[in-house]
């Protein structure tokens, strides 16, 4: 019989923060074995490989992820939606790095059409869109905009997650520099497509 202590759930998430700790790259079965005090084959009674529970790992993450935006942003729009997501976004990867970098890759990587990676990138991809809504972007424009945010956030977080930053200058205002640099972009966006329709558009009565 299995270990009572010890379940995929249990095994997932001890794995989770052996990940956050040593990396992927150093990360092995045995040593989640050492950590749970356990016998590495025990292991295999709740996962069938380290490739599984890195998957689920990567589900794991991923729906997280999307919760901690998702929270962040509840009740707020446009300027306000923007910053508080992103620190958001930022806050999870400097505290979770191994499992953000687990899931970003895992998410490339769907192994059918029902795999439970599809709909938890999904919830991110939501809650990134959700933090754009308060802008009134065009459709044509929101898939742009969601690249672009995608990029700078994930190159920034990962940046300073990695150790990156060695200049002597704060992190943080860099940080809300480019937040800022952000917002007035998009508010630029949507004011220009405004400024174009009402000068197609002509006044009632014209010609």
């Amino acid at each position: 019989m299995p270990r009572a202590r010890l379940t995929p759930v249990s095994v997932t998430e001890a794995g989770a923060a052996l990940i956050d700790e040593i990396g992927l790259e150093k990360f092995s079965m045995g040593l989640l074995a050492e950590r749970l005090e356990v016998k590495t084959p025990a292991l295999y009674k709740h996962v069938t490989s380290q490739a599984d529970l890195v998957h689920r790992i990567a589900v794991r993450a991923m729906a997280e992820f999307a919760d901690a935006i998702r929270d962040a942003i509840q009740g707020r729009a446009g300027s306000d939606a923007l910053a508080t997501g992103a620190q958001a976004m930022r806050t999870y990867v400097l505290e979770h790095p191994g499992q953000y970098a687990v899931g970003d890759a895992a998410a490339a990587r769907a192994t059918g059409p029902d795999d439970p990676i599809i709909p938890a990138v999904k919830r991110v991809v939501a809650s990134w869109a959700a933090m754009l809504r308060g802008y009134h972007l065009d459709s044509s424009q929101e898939i742009h905009a969601l690249r672009m945010l995608r990029s700078a956030l994930h190159g920034f977080s990962t940046q300073e997650a990695a150790g990156g930053f060695q200049i002597d200058a704060s992190v943080d205002n860099s940080f809300t520099w480019m937040i800022n640099f952000l917002d007035r972009g998009l508010h630029d966006i949507t004011a220009t497509a405004t400024a174009a329709t009402t000068t197609r558009t002509p006044p009632p009565g014209g010609h």
